[in-house]
């Protein structure tokens, strides 16, 4: 049977509205040696699609030597304007001091919060735009030389909306440095864990609960694999102090046998940031 352009275009149209795809995103390469192993297990072994690689942290120059190897690994940079961590801490690639505390470090949060008052966020500090702009210029185009198959940015923290006037920096440097795609752009919907998250084996149930509730459209799972060791065991902040053992079970689970089982049983298909513009 003969099929006329129209109706091939129509049908492939159909078929692609009709699919589920998924990007796995894997955040905070760079902050421990510990993440960035976990990281590439859950690439190698697993299901992530797409590394978000963090500039000012200390494992970054290791990261960068680890995704190299990877030229087909998707990459993003995530722009980061906060050092969380109690007992590890990061500053500028420039010089910011309207963005650092009295120790020259990024502050902890970008928000004040609970556990965090006014004194320890970036939004209750007299910032300068020019230098949240020459940050991230820096650190954009310092990932740029370094990985050569980097395709967007992200925000670590949400530092990315901070404010309007921050937002329409990033646009103007994601279009300068072609990483433009932003996914809230092109119909992707967060996917979130569908229950109880506690433990690995919670992570997973509720993970494959999310994966059989997934309607056609694009979707994208963000979490932090790193392996539960003693360098890890060591990174906490006030409200978050099970950190190894946490980011452990999302590896786990983005290496699990039975998660992959269910994405192929589905027919869900697991896509990165440059497939959305392809």
């Amino acid at each position: 049977m003969l099929f006329s352009s129209t109706l091939v275009i129509s049908l492939a149209t159909t078929a692609f509205s009709q699919s589920v795809q998924l990007i796995v995103r894997s955040d905070d390469m760079g902050f421990t040696h510990a993440a960035n192993e976990a990281m590439l297990e859950t690439y190698k072994n697993g299901i992530t699609t797409s590394i978000e690689v963090m500039v000012p942290t200390p494992w970054f120059p290791e990261a960068v030597k680890m995704l190299r190897e990877y030229p087909d690994l998707d990459v993003g940079v995530h722009l980061t304007l906060t050092s969380e961590w109690s007992n590890i801490k990061w500053r500028p690639v420039t010089s910011a001091p309207s963005l650092t505390d009295s120790n020259g470090y990024f502050y902890p949060m970008i928000w004040p919060n609970d556990n965090y008052g006014e004194a320890y966020a970036l939004k209750a500090q007299d910032w300068k735009l020019e230098e949240v702009e020459q940050e991230l210029r820096a650190q954009i185009e310092l990932a740029k030389r370094a990985i050569p198959q980097l395709t967007h940015v992200t925000g670590h923290m949400g530092c990315t909306n901070l404010d309007e006037r921050v937002k329409e920096v990033v646009r103007k440097l994601t279009a300068e440095y072609d990483l433009a795609i932003f996914p809230e752009d092109l119909g992707v919907q967060r996917a979130r864990y569908q229950g109880s998250k506690e433990t690995a084996e919670q992570k997973i149930d509720s993970f494959i609960a999310m994966l059989e509730n997934l309607t056609p459209g694009k979707y994208l799972f963000v979490d932090h694999p790193a392996y539960d060791n003693p360098e890890v065991q060591a990174v906490n902040h006030i409200g978050y102090t099970n950190v190894a053992t946490d980011r452990q079970g999302v590896t786990d689970l983005l290496t699990n046998a039975e998660v992959k089982k269910t994405i192929r049983r589905l027919g869900i298909e697991l896509i990165d940031y440059y497939d959305l513009v392809q």
